[in-house]
């Protein structure tokens, strides 16, 4: 593993990666424009929050960049490295969510971070995490096949085995052990990422930061015209409930946050603007929603 860990460049491509993402989520929405609010955490850090509601494509669209630091490591990031544990930290990425008005068009999230751990008299120690998925309302082979198809291309460079090691991944992250279902139709998923040396690995985090644009704007276009109604409305609200779910029990990031006395409003800026659950629902037999239950929550080959 090489020792030259540029954590200089790495924040450098996370300022312009959210700055590039921006743009492009502006352009495709045709009306709204992201709010930024510049934050500053009280241990050390701070980050930039750019929140986008109420467009013609985007109900609400969240890409947030951050670099924080501290004098100790939250247990979130040492429940798995407990030698770790008591060293000073820098913990940079960017995060995104994209909630769309239309029931047709997926729900995509997307984030690539750095954590970099210290102690005097110690090696450094570093990881790369992220990945992206994509939790559609409504299923289709074909959007699901061409959003696995460029998170293979992304991952191509780095060898065969990466897309099938990373899929599978996701598909067990994100899942939702009390429901029995995954979040979606997964993506890729990756953490602890050094084995590579710092230059490859900082590679692999900028194919797949780059990659989120072309894998998710094309599907996001072929669908936003469908004509959709009360219905429609009603299941997406639904299914926002079980992402709710997900981020606030199990996910990593939303703990790290909390746990590192991060901006709580940015934190959860993951969640939708409208929710809701309804007591033991059961979709109509043959009905599309049942589709989505039965064909596509769950883990799949869909290469």
């Amino acid at each position: 593993m090489s020792e030259v860990f540029d954590l200089s460049s790495v924040d450098a491509y996370l300022r312009d990666l959210q700055d590039r993402l921006c743009a492009a989520f502006e352009r495709a929405d045709h009306r709204a424009r992201f709010r930024e609010d510049l934050w500053e955490r009280e241990g050390g850090g701070g980050g930039r929050s750019r929140i986008l509601t109420g467009g013609e494509l985007f109900e609400k669209a969240g890409v947030n960049y951050s670099h924080v630091w501290g004098d100790a490591l939250p247990a979130a990031a040492t429940a798995q490295r407990p030698q770790l544990a008591g060293r000073s930290y820098h913990a940079a990425g960017v995060s995104l969510v994209l909630h769309p008005q239309n029931p047709y068009v997926p729900i995509m999230h997307a984030n690539v971070r750095v954590l970099v751990a210290e102690r005097a008299g110690a090696d450094v120690a570093w990881w790369f995490g992220g990945g992206m998925d994509l939790t559609p309302c409504y299923g289709f082979v074909e959007d699901a096949a061409a959003w696995h198809a460029n998170a293979r291309a992304a991952c191509e460079p780095f060898g065969a085995d990466v897309y099938p090691r990373f899929k599978k991944w996701c598909d067990e992250y994100f899942f939702l052990p009390h429901r029995g279902e995954t979040r979606g139709v997964g993506g890729l998923f990756f953490d602890d990422l050094n084995e590579w040396g710092f230059e490859r690995c900082f590679a692999f985090q900028r194919s797949i930061g780059d990659s989120v644009l072309t894998g998710y704007l094309p599907i996001a276009e072929r669908r936003r015209a469908t004509p959709w109604g009360e219905r429609e409305r009603s299941f997406q609200l639904y299914r926002r409930g079980r992402y709710v779910e997900f981020n606030l029990l199990y996910d990593r990031g939303t703990r790290f946050g909390l746990q590192s006395g991060g901006r709580t409003e940015s934190i959860l800026m993951s969640l939708p603007p409208l929710a809701r659950w309804e007591y033991d629902w059961l979709p109509e037999p043959g009905s599309a929603e049942e589709t989505l239950l039965r064909e596509f929550l769950r883990p799949r080959d869909w290469l």
